[in-house]
């Protein structure tokens, strides 16, 4: 089966170039599958895995981004006419914050909808394969944001844009690729700041790019309850999702993304679907905020994200803004297999340890919740003291805290000078062995060095998750990025 597709995937190469050499049509095509990277064949596991599905091998694809999960799904068509997913992969990493990008050098990863079309493909790409996001769109340009270049591609190394490894860039290619060949004009790239879930939408309420999300959110409904691509538009600066003419128009609506949106209707099949799905999506939403459910906290300087499954083959790795970074979590995934080679050049997610202790919300992610914890170290007053006042831990934490109070002002003033030295020793090195060796140094008692092993162990968990240093220092990253794509 893979033979037969190498082959098809060659012959019909050979015959967009005849095609291109005779009538001097548009080489797009041609350039698919120009070198031995991009006429890999579709791996027997996912051919498989389309003829259970009733999938053709040359279906149209969809794609779907999340960087807080730091996943990409790729659907497939079936013999039905709906989508189905056909597999997740997940994202090496990806760079900046939640919310779209506005400007160029943001360092944002877009967020939104893309079609991406044959002359997007780039098998000549400096990270290995790619294809360009093609943001910015209609709605982008319409509001003055600014970026060029935005990839999905290879290496694992993200200046805005979203990266695997090598391996799984290739297998979406030849995805994308088969899909062209099949007579696919252009596939749909949906990038979303997270699964558009009611706790996701809880959690985040208070962030200023909410206005957009809940607008992208109603693609994201249309999808989620037709299982079909949506059409996408753009007036009054805003996404307009699958209109169509009214019923006494005579012909279809013009959009224009900064204009004023021309007479459509959407068809009442969809309408009241997506509209039964966003009222429920509403009504649990509004419970989870009355139950008290969390603010996320906004981003404090981490650059971007990775799947927890790359973060735990790095040393001192971290997921950033993604989930699912605390210790015990990347522990228990470090004998799994990495799906594809993580290069050693690769830029983890790093921290900014000036984080405010004092904002009342917490993280999305444990490792930035410690963080800031772990920083309520830098005040002048007591450690403990001032972590049972905040967070009212009792019992054992609090005992040691009485036990030691006696020579408390004397321990606590060189200790802070201690404890602020060892965070960049913490970003380069090992923190969990740093911190129990501070914390014995102002009081020789033995109960006063177990409790301050026990008491700050989630913040020197934290400190090794999201204090992590690059392997390589950001500005070789960004020389290295001044490639072509």
């Amino acid at each position: 089966m893979t033979h037969r597709t190498l082959v098809r995937a060659l012959l019909t190469s050979a015959v967009l170039a005849a095609g291109v050499m005779l009538a001097g049509c548009d080489s797009d095509q041609i350039s698919l599958a120009q070198n031995a990277k991009a006429n890999q064949p579709v791996p027997p596991k996912l051919v498989a895995a389309m003829t259970e599905k009733d999938m053709d091998m040359q279906s149209p694809i969809l794609v779907r981004l999340f960087k807080q999960e730091a996943e990409l799904e790729v659907w497939k068509q079936t013999r039905s006419g709906q989508f189905a997913l056909l597999k997740t992969y997940p994202i090496c990493r990806w760079s900046g914050d939640l919310g779209p990008k506005v400007r160029e050098g943001d360092r944002q990863a877009p967020e939104g909808f893309y079609s991406i079309n044959p002359s997007q493909m780039n098998p000549q790409s400096a990270y290995y394969l790619s294809f360009n996001t093609g943001y910015p769109n209609a709605f982008d340009k319409a509001l003055g944001r600014t970026g060029s270049q935005l990839m999905v591609h290879g290496d694992c190394s993200s200046r805005g844009c979203y990266a695997m490894t090598d391996e799984q860039i290739a297998e979406i290619y030849s995805l994308g690729r088969e899909s062209f060949f099949g007579g696919q004009k252009a596939f749909q790239l949906q990038a979303y700041p997270f699964r558009m879930t009611p706790v996701n939408m809880a959690k985040h309420r208070n962030n200023p790019n909410m206005p957009f999300w809940k607008m992208i959110k109603e693609g994201y409904d249309h999808f989620e309850v037709t299982k079909q691509e949506p059409r996408v538009d753009f007036c009054e600066k805003k996404y307009v999702f699958d209109a169509v003419k009214a019923p006494n128009a005579t012909r279809d609506p013009v959009f224009d993304a900064s204009a004023k949106c021309p007479a459509y209707v959407i068809p009442e099949e969809i309408a009241s679907a997506v509209r039964e799905r966003e009222q429920q999506d509403a009504a649990e939403t509004a419970k989870l905020v009355s139950k008290g459910t969390p603010v996320a906290r906004l981003n404090t300087g981490i650059d971007g994200g990775m799947n927890a499954i790359f973060a735990s083959k790095i040393p001192e790795g971290n997921t950033g803004l993604s989930e699912g970074g605390d210790s015990q979590a990347l522990q228990s995934m470090s004998l799994a297999r990495a799906p594809g080679t993580i290069p050693g050049t690769v830029n983890p997610p790093k921290p900014n340890l000036a984080v405010q202790q004092d904002e009342p919300v917490v993280a999305t992610t444990s490792s930035t919740a410690r963080v800031a914890s772990a920083n309520t170290s830098d005040k002048s007053e007591g450690f403990f003291s001032s972590f049972a006042q905040k967070v009212g831990i009792g019992g054992t934490a609090d005992a040691s805290k009485m036990t030691a109070s006696p020579p408390a002002p004397v321990a606590a003033a060189p200790a802070k000078p201690k404890v602020a030295e060892a965070k960049p020793q913490s970003v380069v090195r090992v923190a969990p062995k740093a911190e129990p060796k501070q914390a014995a140094k102002p009081a020789p008692k033995p109960q006063t060095t177990n409790t301050a092993a026990a008491a700050p162990a989630p913040a020197a968990s934290s400190t090794q998750l999201a204090g992590s240093a690059p392997v390589v220092q950001t500005n070789s990253f960004d020389t290295r990025f001044s490639a072509v794509k």
